[in-house]
């Protein structure tokens, strides 16, 4: 007897639904799995992990932190790029931040609200991590549209005419009492600090470059998170400008910081791709093993 036509289709639909789970859910995964444990293969398979005293203190393709219980830098520790993996470097939460190069105005704080700490935009946050490592490394942290102080140096800009026409007001959007302007006047306006639940929609957003080098000391990857917050390397420009502060809390010469650093700096992907990098985790391992710190 012939099946109905509607019958027909739902069983075929049925048995191709059966042998791609088969094919796709049971076979392809455990031949994936068998390969995974090919000698040469297992390493990585299983996370590419790396042991020390009989103990697994991190892995070579993931990127982790070298701080203290507060998440201070270690001083004697080359230190990674920042994270926005979860807490930082969370596989389980691999992503980037989703903020891009327009978001440059805070979210402020509520000062009724102790716990309110706001929201540092993206420009903020990479003038604060800039300040900071320049004040670790001995370095100027300084970097174009930043403030001294480590926000981001933008204005709210008050046109008579809307976005045209004489400037009748000056608003710092990311500065707030009791600090003062990152400049005083603007165009010939006293600047203003911003003010909490003010409403500054109607003025122009205008970033203030300031007069930082264009290349700044402190590398951008030294300030930025990568694209899965992962990333266990940093650019050999970020290695460099931390040699002298690790040298000198392990009481090892720069010159064998730096050979350290050649040896863990990986080159570009099939000669061509990317640029050269540094492997943080075994890196910090191989002072550990060679130049301990002493006391």
């Amino acid at each position: 007897m012939r099946l109905p036509a509607w019958l027909s289709q739902h069983l075929a639909a049925l048995r191709a639904l059966l042998v791609l789970t088969i094919l796709l859910g049971i076979v392809y995964p455990l031949l994936m799995v068998g390969i995974g444990q090919i000698p040469g293969l297992s390493s990585r398979a299983d996370g590419s992990l790396i042991d020390k005293d009989g103990k697994t203190v991190g892995s070579r393709l993931i990127g982790q932190a070298f701080t203290d219980t507060d998440g201070n830098p270690l001083k004697q520790y080359f230190q990674s790029r920042p994270s926005a993996a979860g807490d930082g470097y969370d596989p389980r939460s691999t992503s980037a931040s989703n903020l891009g190069p327009e978001n440059v105005v805070d979210t402020l704080a509520d000062p009724a609200d102790k716990e309110d700490e706001g929201k540092q935009s993206l420009l903020t946050q990479v003038c604060a991590r800039s300040k900071a490592i320049g004040e670790l490394e001995g370095v100027d942290g300084a970097r174009p549209y930043c403030t001294p102080d480590g926000v981001g140096a933008v204005l709210a800009v008050f046109h008579r005419d809307g976005a045209t026409g004489p400037v009748t007001r000056v608003v710092s959007l990311n500065e707030t009492a009791p600090a003062e302007p990152f400049i005083a006047t603007y165009d010939g306006v006293k600047v203003e600090l911003a003010v909490f639940g003010e409403d500054y929609s109607k003025g122009v957003v205008t970033p203030v470059r300031g007069d930082a080098p264009d290349q700044p000391a402190v590398p951008a990857d030294a300030v930025t998170a990568s694209g899965s917050g992962l990333d266990p390397h940093i650019s050999v420009a970020y290695a460099r400008l931390q040699v002298n502060r690790v040298a000198a809390a392990r009481g090892m010469s720069p010159a064998d910081a730096q050979k350290l650093v050649d040896k863990y700096t990986t080159g570009r992907v099939l000669g061509f791709v990317g640029e050269p990098g540094v492997n943080v985790l075994q890196l910090n391992l191989a002072l550990d093993a060679g130049h301990p710190v002493r006391g």
